[in-house]
């Protein structure tokens, strides 16, 4: 099976000024990282925050440029503060945001929004370009009638349907994912989360999913990387690391994180609606 992405001792810089009296210096967010995903698999990037994991993301996504180490996107070298990526290259990876709402233009009706990219990087009549805006749309499941509608007419749920159908919209090999579900709702993350599986397996994707939610790895993963202060200690397969964890930060951070499964967030929501009063 080929190899999606791969990075290979990858590091990141920051130089924080050190005010009127301090010194300047650099911090090392990201260090030495090393990892590969095989076409169709999800790799899953996880640890407390300022682990390095969503600076990590934004290096496989083509925001941010590395400081050091190699990236390879399809067998092919990428490094954005050399050379930037042509169109090709931002086709193939798409990155899908924490908060779907920040991530759209509320002055922006959805259909211009999941067209844009289109007609950026497309030759797509404008007919073309609206019928394949609708069929998407259907595709995460929404309707084609929601063209024309503004993001703050749909629930959080739907606006990161929205958010990972503009992601699509130029058959990208790659998603990139941070914490795509962890400001959803327990029932809308198990939706969200079915969708994403379906969506992997009809479309061949490749997944990097960034995450704090252990509950949420455990159902979406194939592989698991566990970040601590801008390095991977440990990385092993889902079944692997959950059952048998050989880091003593990994051993710490499960204990710390209640860890359940998809059909768990279903079961503790159904009891929630039970209580609820008439």
């Amino acid at each position: 099976m080929s190899t999606v992405v791969q990075g290979r001792g990858l590091t990141q810089d920051y130089h924080v000024s050190g005010g009127l009296l301090g010194r300047a210096k650099t911090v090392r967010a990201v260090k030495g990282v090393d990892f590969a995903v095989e076409k169709g698999k999800t790799l899953a990037i996880v640890g407390e925050s300022g682990s390095g994991k969503s600076t990590l993301a934004r290096i496989i996504a083509l925001i941010d440029a590395q400081s050091g180490g190699s990236l390879e996107i399809g067998g092919q070298a990428v490094d954005i503060s050399k050379r930037k990526p042509d169109h090709r290259l931002r086709s193939m990876v798409q990155m899908v945001f924490q908060n779907p709402y920040g991530s759209l233009n509320p002055r922006q009706k959805v259909g211009d929004c999941l067209t844009e990219p289109l007609l950026l990087n497309t030759k797509d009549s404008g007919k073309e370009r609206r019928e394949k805006a609708e069929a998407m749309l259907e595709k995460v499941g929404l309707q084609a009638a929601h063209f024309n509608r503004y993001p703050h007419m749909f629930s959080g749920g739907q606006r990161q349907r929205i958010a990972i159908a503009r992601a699509l919209m130029l058959n990208p090999e790659l998603l990139v994912l941070d914490e795509a579900v962890s400001a959803l709702d327990l029932s809308v993350q198990a939706q969200v989360l079915n969708l994403l599986s379906d969506l992997q397996e009809e479309l061949g994707l490749t997944y990097v999913f960034i995450s704090h939610d252990l509950s949420v790895v455990r159902y979406i993963a194939d592989e698991v990387m566990v970040m601590n202060k801008g390095e991977a200690v440990e990385q092993a397969s889902r079944d692997q690391i959950f059952a048998d964890p050989q880091h003593p930060y990994t051993r710490q951070l499960f204990a710390a994180t209640p860890v359940t499964d998809l059909a768990a967030i279903r079961a503790r929501v159904a009891r929630r609606k039970a209580r609820a009063p008439v």
